[in-house]
Order: structure tokens, then sequence, then C-alpha cells
């Protein structure tokens, strides 16, 4: 008797990249590898859903043990990223049906999609229109976001590192603001990425261990932009310190519900194109009060620093792909691996599992008892909830001074389809 053919598993990356989504996608491949005699193959979509749509895949079995190993401390998104989001299976039919065509040709029983909300919608939706086409498929959640912002978990893999960078450059700031701000700058504005929830920026609060320490203002998404209040406490601590350092959400509003950085366009997410709050906090600041100002954007920075992630982080990344491979292996479905909190000192935690129509298109916000009273800091509760999250180093391997990460040889796997994928 022969033995069943094995069915193939395909992993893909979506959205912004961060320090540890590579470890996420070390964790697939390794328990996937570990699982010879159940799983076939491990393909990876290049670019996200868009390689699957154009069946552009990635053969990972041509990648060494070394070169997979090697991705746990390798930022950006080794199988290429893509900001592309499917609506609903009723207006995008088409590409759906698309994508079960593209699973069916390479055999594919397990899909394994590494992103945040939109990421957990597009799983969702295509576990049912899998199951609507008759197609057995196990689509599993991994979590991915450096906003923090998903729920039915206790932190996000790829937030933790970016809390420890942003914590860590406002502290270094924060010296060089105040040793020069006698003759030069008195107020440095710091921008963090955040469009709705404001955890990057309640992250900045951790550098300030003691009273007077930066940074002195956070201003955060989940409440309303004061103008009068934020220039009389800027006013206040330069008086009171010398100088002030602030940290601002991208998505801050005024009490409008207008983003004041807006800029006027939309991403493929169809959210508004944010164009830059630091700098307008820091005119605001150099008009009204004289004080001369300077301003800096974190962006791909502090998502991409993997010489400073934390290892908290690293390991939960990586902890979260494995346990997406056991669960599809369980024959669970429609699911995402998640963190669970059990102890907050000594810092414990375990993994846990969600569905995924109660993570997609949800938004988990900082909650108001994690902001003081006057808007403008973090509370006890935030910094206990924040601060094991960045504990721990374990820095890439240097070489010439510099970090070495791994580029993958990204082998093609054949295409099978005749008809190629038309947007």
């Amino acid at each position: 008797m022969s033995r069943a053919k094995l069915r193939n598993a395909l992993y893909a990356q979506s959205g912004g990249a961060t320090a540890v989504i590579n470890a996420s996608a070390c964790g697939v491949i390794e328990a996937a590898r570990r699982a010879k005699g159940r799983i076939g193959k491990l393909y990876a979509a290049r670019n996200g859903i868009l390689g699957a749509l154009n069946e552009d895949l990635i053969d990972t079995s041509r990648e060494s043990a070394a070169a997979v190993r090697a991705l746990k401390h390798t930022p950006g998104a080794a199988f290429g990223s893509c900001r592309y989001k499917l609506k609903s299976p009723q207006e995008d039919r088409a590409k759906y049906e698309r994508l079960v065509d593209v699973l069916r040709a390479h055999d594919i029983g397990w899909f394994f999609y590494n992103g945040g909300n939109d990421s957990a919608d597009t799983t969702l939706k295509l576990s049912q229109i899998s199951a609507a086409m008759s197609y057995p498929l196990s689509a599993i959640g991994v979590p991915k976001t450096i906003d923090n912002d998903l729920v039915g978990t206790d932190c996000c893999p790829g937030f933790g590192s970016v809390a420890k960078y942003v914590a860590t450059s406002i502290r270094e700031a924060g010296l060089d603001v105040a040793s020069m701000a006698s003759t030069s700058t008195r107020v440095f504005v710091l921008e963090g990425m955040g469009r709705h929830a404001g955890w990057i920026t309640a992250a900045c609060g951790l550098a300030a261990e003691r009273a007077g320490e930066p940074p002195h203002v956070l201003l955060f998404p989940e409440l309303p932009f004061d103008e009068a209040d934020f220039l009389a406490r800027v006013k206040q601590t330069v008086e009171r310190v010398g100088y002030c350092v602030v940290a601002v959400s991208e998505g801050v509003k005024d009490r409008q519900g207008r983003f004041l950085a807006e800029a006027g366009s939309v991403d493929a997410f169809g959210h508004k194109q944010l164009g830059g709050v630091a700098p307008v906090i820091a005119q605001l600041v150099q008009q009204r009060l004289g004080y001369k100002p300077h301003w800096a954007v974190a962006d791909y920075l502090q998502r991409a620093a993997r010489h400073i992630a934390s290892k908290t982080d690293v390991d939960q990344a990586y902890r979260v792909g494995q346990a997406a491979v056991k669960l599809a292996l369980e024959g669970r479905n429609a699911v995402m691996p998640v963190i669970v909190r059990t102890s907050d000192r000594p810092y414990r935690w375990k993994i846990g599992v969600a569905p995924l129509d109660k993570v997609a298109n949800r938004e988990r916000r900082v909650p108001r008892e994690f902001v003081s009273a006057d808007g403008f800091q973090i509370t006890a509760a935030c910094r206990r909830y924040l601060a094991p999250l960045v504990v721990g180093e374990t820095p890439p391997p240097f070489r010439n001074g510099l970090p070495e990460y791994v580029r993958l040889r990204n082998a093609p796997v054949r295409r099978r389809l005749r008809v190629a994928f038309k947007d």
C-alpha cells in the first residue's frame, strides 16, 4: 500500500515589517520541518498575499538550517510583505477564488498569515471561502504589529522591541537636550507610530523613572489634543527643569477629530496618510513660546532596530510561529496563537488561542487608567504592564563592526496555473 501524499503549507508576511517578524517565520519553518511526515513542503508567498494571488511562491526547503536560524536576528520581512487589503468575499469573490485555485494547484492544506488586524481579517475570510468552495484548508493567523493594538493577546510580537527602541532613544536624546538647553534647543519632539493606539508613545514613558526625567509630555491619540493645555505644560516644564522632551503619536487629533498631521491621501488599506505630527508640534512651540525646538520621526528606524530588540519580544515572536504550526496540525482553523500573561512580577507568560472572528478588524487602544489624570504621563499600572516587554537583550552577530543579517535564496516554485492574476 502506497503512502498518502503529504499536503503542503504556505506562509506569508503582511503589512509593515518588525524587528522580530522573521523570528516568527523561523518558528513556522522549523516547526514545519520537525513535522516531516505530516507536512510536505512549506512554501512562502513572495510579498504577502500578493504573492499568493500571483502564484509567486518560494520554496523554503532550499534554505539551510543555519539560514533559517539566522532569521531570528534579522529585521525586515525576509519573504517580502505588502499592504493589500482584500474586500469581502462578496465584493472580491474572484480574488478569493483565485487564492483557492493557487492553493489547490500546489496542494496547500495549511495557510499561515503573519500580520495584524487586516491580516487576521484576510485569514478569516480565506478560511470561510475555502469552506464554501469545499476546499479543505486550515488557515491560521500569526500575530504581528508594532502598534500593539490586536485584541485577544496580552501584547503583540513586534511591539516590545519598538518599545525598547523608543524608550532608549528618548532617554538618550533627553540627555543630549539637557546638555544643550542653556544656549540651544529647549524642546525636543519624538514622533512614534500609532494611528489610533498610543502604545508606542506610552512606551516612551518608561524612560522617565524619576520625577523631572524625560519625556516630560506624552501625547496620545486616545485623548484630544488641547493646544492651550499642552503649551502651558511645556512652558511650565522648561521653567522648572530648563528643557522639555515630548513624545507624540502620529495619530494625535484635535477636538474636532482631525489628525494634526493629515497628508490628504490614503494608503492601500484605505487609512488616511499621516504626514508627520512632530514638525507640527515643534512649529507650534516655536511660534507660541519662542523656544528653539528639534524634532525627529522614529519611522522605519523603530521597527527595523533589531540590534536593540527585546529578548522577551524575540522569544514571543518565535513561539507564536511554532504554535501556529501546532494548531494547524491539531486541525484548528480560523484561529491565532496569542500571548497570555500569567504574572507581572515575576513576569510569566504562555501561549493561548484566540478565534480570528474575535480579532479581525478590532483595535485595542491604551485604556484611560494607563494615562495620568492630566493626560501627559503614564500611570504605575501602565508601567507595570509595559516594563517586562522590553526586558532582555539578544543582539545579532557583528562582523567588521556592523550587524550581520541573512539574505535568503528565496528560490521560486514553478507556476502551475495557466492564467495570470489580474488585479
